[in-house]
């Protein structure tokens, strides 16, 4: 059997149809080339939705593309939940939607409804960290009482301090009171559990205790020889050596 080959004017037609469907364009550096089928500017955007969110007794509002997917929905709720992403589950028709699943896949329309859900691990972990940032909160605030108690001992070690040191004979009593109230902020600080900051904050304020206590042993032995304390009688002056106990005498 012969075939019939094409002539010249049926090629010649066939070439100018296909031209004719080529579309051309003009690239800046003024090169004509063929433009591309699909540009962007050809690519019809897709219309957005306004899918309700129900999350507890919490109820939102979020637009969103239609083609967009459970991931990039989870991003938007993180503002209007506090939720992370991580932290959050989608469910749409009863079924949970993972991340790379796609809205208009899935059949959500305008105003389809999502059920939002906290994750129960996230949860845990949540409050985990709650509790733990409140007992480090709590540890802070003992250790800052403590550091105020401390502030105002340490300035009574100073005032004895000052007056042995300039001769005067300090009741021996001031001195031990002083140093017992010291020792009740030792053991405040050493019930205290503590871990990274805090631990350096407790070990200052256990130092700040231990030199004042310390200071005061000292002063008491120097205390002992401080000046003997000069007593008017009525016949005659007379020197008294201060005994050490706490019931004083009262001379007329």
């Amino acid at each position: 059997m012969l075939r019939r080959s094409k002539n010249s004017s049926d090629r010649l037609s066939e070439s100018s149809t296909k031209e004719e469907e080529i579309e051309w364009e003009m690239r800046p550096g003024g090169m004509l080339v063929q433009k591309r089928c699909g540009t962007t500017s050809d690519i019809t955007a897709p219309p957005p939705l306004s899918v309700r969110i129900v999350y507890g007794a919490f109820r939102y509002e979020i637009s969103i593309n239609s083609q967009a997917s459970f991931g990039e929905l989870k991003k938007l709720l993180s503002t209007e939940s506090g939720l992370q992403p991580v932290e959050q589950k989608l469910l749409f028709r009863g079924k949970e939607r993972d991340n790379g699943h796609y809205l208009d896949r899935c059949g959500v329309k305008n105003r389809s409804k999502i059920v939002l859900v906290e994750d129960p691990s996230s949860k845990e972990k949540r409050f985990i960290e709650m509790r733990r940032n409140a007992k480090i909160q709590s540890t802070h605030r003992a250790i800052s009482d403590i550091t105020l108690e401390l502030d105002k001992l340490v300035e009574q070690v100073t005032s004895i301090e000052k007056s042995i040191s300039s001769g005067k004979n300090v009741p021996e009593v001031q001195i031990t009171i002083l140093t017992e109230m010291l020792m009740r902020q030792a053991i405040k600080l050493d019930s205290i559990s503590t871990e990274g900051e805090a631990s350096s904050q407790k070990s200052l304020q256990g130092k700040r205790v231990q030199r004042s206590v310390e200071t005061l042993d000292k002063l008491k032995k120097s205390n002992e020889k401080a000046k003997p304390v000069v007593v008017v009688t009525a016949n005659k002056w007379e020197t008294f050596d201060l005994p050490s106990t706490t019931n004083w005498e009262l001379f007329d």
